[in-house]
């Protein structure tokens, strides 16, 4: 299985999928249209899935930060996907796109505040410290998943166990 997103040129995810890019939601479902502190960047990044096992029935993606680990303490959970029965999400397509189930990212809870509601989806990039690596996990699934819209990640991981055909990884960086 091949993963490819032209998000990433040279190793690098660009600008627009995270903090310097251009709209941005608060904890409240505001939307603004440049970064602030507290709103989280929306525009999702597209992925696209080339030669899945031939019994694959859907997708998970799992895009993830263990740079964070210092900085709060936690692996930093950027977009949980389920259920994906095609082999590519376009560009922003975590907005609006219902043919897929989305799960609560990192921007929930204490941190940053936002509810449970607000913080379904894609959360992109916003490195506080210095450059990030981001690890974009993509499972080929042998059925579909028993899960709902707002799943936690580790919901989509036990309903994964004894269902993955295959696992891939590609990663990037974002800078400060």
């Amino acid at each position: 299985m091949k993963i490819t997103s032209s998000a990433i040129i040279n190793g690098v995810i660009q600008d627009k999928y995270g903090k310097r890019g251009q709209e941005f939601k608060n904890k409240n479902g505001e939307i603004k249209q440049e970064f602030d502190h507290g709103y989280m960047p929306t525009n999702s990044i597209p992925i696209k899935i080339e030669d899945a096992p031939e019994n694959t029935v859907s997708y998970c993606i799992f895009v993830e930060d263990k740079d964070s680990i210092p900085v709060c303490g936690v692996a930093w959970i950027h977009w949980a996907v389920a259920n994906l029965t095609k082999n590519e999400i376009k560009e922003n397509e975590s907005i609006n796109d219902e043919n897929f189930l989305q799960g609560v990212n990192s921007w929930y809870g204490a941190v940053y505040g936002f509810n449970k509601e607000n913080a379904i989806g894609y959360g992109g990039m916003t490195p506080p410290d210095r450059t990030h690596k981001y690890y974009i996990n993509v499972y080929a699934i042998d059925t579909k998943l028993d899960l709902k819209n707002g799943f936690f990640v580790n919901e989509l991981f036990e309903a994964m166990d004894g269902h993955i055909i295959q696992h891939e990884t590609i990663s990037a960086t974002y800078d400060n």
